[in-house]
C-alpha cells in the first residue's frame, strides 16, 4: 500500500541522523523497519495525548515533503509545555535531513507548523544550538527573537497572535 511506501520513506529519513545533531533527538536512533513501525504508531498515540510516558505532553510529528515528494525533514510540535519544556526545547523541535540542509528547508517547514499552531498560544518557545546558525536564521525568518541564552543554546520566541 501507499501508506508502506510512506513508511519506508519516513524510515529512510529518519535513519539519516544520528543520535542528536546539533540538537535534534533521533529518538528513533538505530531501530528497525518493525521498531520504527511500533515507534509510529506511539507518535500518533502521542498527538492525542493517550498513554503518555510521565513529563511527555502531547505531540504532533509532521514530515515535511520536498516538491519532488522526497521526505527532507522532521518537525515536532508540542502542544503544550511543562516546565522542562518551557526553560528548555520549547514547542518545536525540528532536523532537516543531512543531504538537504542550506536550501531553507527549515524556514519553509517552521511556517508551516506555525501555521498548525496557531490555535490558541500567542506564541512559539524554541530553542536552538549555538553552533547552528543556519537553525536560528531559519527561526529569525519566521519572526523569532532571542530573549535568552546559556553557554550552548539560544532560546528564542516566535508571537503569533
Amino acid at each position: 500500500s501507499s501508506d508502506q511506501a510512506d513508511l519506508k520513506k519516513a524510515y529512510q529519513l529518519q535513519t539519516s541522523f544520528g543520535p542528536n545533531e546539533s540538537g535534534f533527538i533521533n529518538n528513533a536512533y538505530g531501530y528497525t523497519f518493525a521498531e520504527f513501525l511500533d515507534y509510529v504508531k506511539k507518535c500518533e498515540k502521542t498527538s492525542l495525548g493517550i498513554d503518555l510516558p510521565e513529563s511527555y505532553v502531547p505531540a504532533t510529528v509532521f514530515i515535511l515533503e520536498s516538491d519532488e515528494h522526497e521526505y527532507v525533514g522532521i518537525f515536532n510540535l508540542r502542544h503544550k509545555l511543562n516546565e522542562t519544556l518551557r526553560n528548555g526545547a520549547g514547542h518545536i523541535g525540528y532536523g532537516i535531513s543531512p543531504n538537504y540542509r542550506k536550501k531553507g528547508y527549515a524556514t519553509q517547514g517552521l511556517a508551516l507548523v506555525l501555521q498548525e499552531q496557531k490555535n490558541g498560544i500567542d506564541e512559539a518557545l524554541l530553542s536552538v544550538n549555538k553552533k547552528n546558525l543556519g537553525s536560528l536564521k531559519a527561526q529569525q525568518k519566521n519572526g523569532a527573537a532571542i530573549y535568552r541564552e546559556d553557554e550552548k543554546e539560544y532560546y528564542t520566541k516566535i508571537k503569533l497572535m
